[in-house]
């Protein structure tokens, strides 16, 4: 990770990467998308945008968006590690709930030297995931695994939850009633059609969700092996 990298320019390249990601069509993200999730003028994001053009971090192409190069996705996961791991230091160490370490990681992730991230990754015991339950990516990375929606599963599907820090805190508070938190294990029971709502089994009871509030919740689905290996353990 490149240390010289301000928190203009690592929010930005954070902010880029998952722009690109959830675009199905693999296009470039656009300076206004990027201003309004950063919360800056257009014009402060162009200027971050061109430093970054002229360390050959993204490539702007003007009245269509930007593109991360190789370098830029590497720097651009790696600031998302730290802030992942920074996330579980606070959940882990200091007792902060799930859906509050995102907000505070943003605080001081940016002045960490790289030797601290990597001492607080040892010290957490080398952690898989978040604690919104997304993948730790490892370093040198210029990808990480994407998570589908809870609503792409199908009957007979079991996978694990990861909600998203900027989810609504009303629609965490609805969750929270249903026990869809963060690492909890579900069953999908039933799928209604057209759009209908899923049927779940979780901790032992069958839980009700729309499909609305089922595309804001992401899931780490488990293979059969997985399965294989939790139930001999069982």
């Amino acid at each position: 990770m490149d240390l010289t990298l301000t928190k203009s320019e690592r929010e930005t390249l954070k902010a880029i990467y998952r722009m690109v990601s959830r675009n199905d069509a693999g296009g470039d993200a656009h300076t206004g998308d990027l201003a309004d999730a950063l919360g800056v003028s257009p014009g402060t994001v162009t200027a971050t945008i061109k430093r970054l053009a002229e360390r050959d971090l993204a490539e702007h192409k003007p009245y269509r968006g930007v593109l991360l190069t190789p370098a830029g996705r590497g720097a651009a996961v790696a600031a998302i590690r730290r802030h992942r791991i920074v996330e579980r230091f606070l959940a882990d160490m200091l007792g902060y709930a799930w859906n509050e370490a995102d907000r505070l990681a943003g605080s001081f992730e940016h002045d960490l030297p790289q030797e601290v991230e990597d001492r607080l990754y040892l010290a957490l015991h080398r952690p898989a995931t978040c604690p919104h339950g997304f993948p730790i990516p490892a370093p040198e990375m210029l990808d990480i695994p994407d998570l589908p929606p809870l609503y792409d599963l199908e009957p007979g599907d079991v996978a694990v939850v990861a909600v998203p820090g900027s989810t609504d805190p009303e629609v965490v508070a609805f969750l929270d009633t249903l026990g869809l938190r963060p690492g909890v294990r579900v069953e999908v029971r039933e799928k209604h059609p057209f759009d209908g709502p899923l049927v779940l089994r979780v901790e032992g009871s069958d839980r009700t969700v729309g499909e609305k509030v089922a595309r804001q919740i992401y899931v780490r689905k488990e293979d059969e092996a997985e399965r294989a290996d939790r139930k001999e353990s069982a």
